[in-house]
């Protein structure tokens, strides 16, 4: 059985992965680059710990978050880590 601290980072890091799979890219502004946004259909707790390490970016009155550069870089590694075996 995982302990509590490594069973969190691993929670953690799916729901990011989950994030980035269920994403989809907007336009901010013409000529601005384009922004991967999903939906905050996960744990809160998750989600605010994403948030801290700036893999995430929201608004409490938003119903969905925005995915920054440093999040679809670490996306994209546990992608590899969980789904290129």
């Amino acid at each position: 059985m995982m302990e509590g601290t490594k069973l969190e980072q691993v929670v953690e890091e799916l729901t990011l992965l989950l994030l980035y799979l269920t994403s989809w890219e907007e336009d901010l502004a013409p000529g601005a680059p384009r922004v991967h946004r999903t939906w905050k259909n996960h744990r809160f707790e998750a989600l605010d710990s994403l948030v801290e390490k700036g893999y995430l970016d929201t608004t409490h009155r938003a119903k969905s978050v925005r995915i920054t550069a440093d999040g679809l870089t670490k996306a994209l590694e546990l992608q590899k880590k969980y789904l290129e075996r």
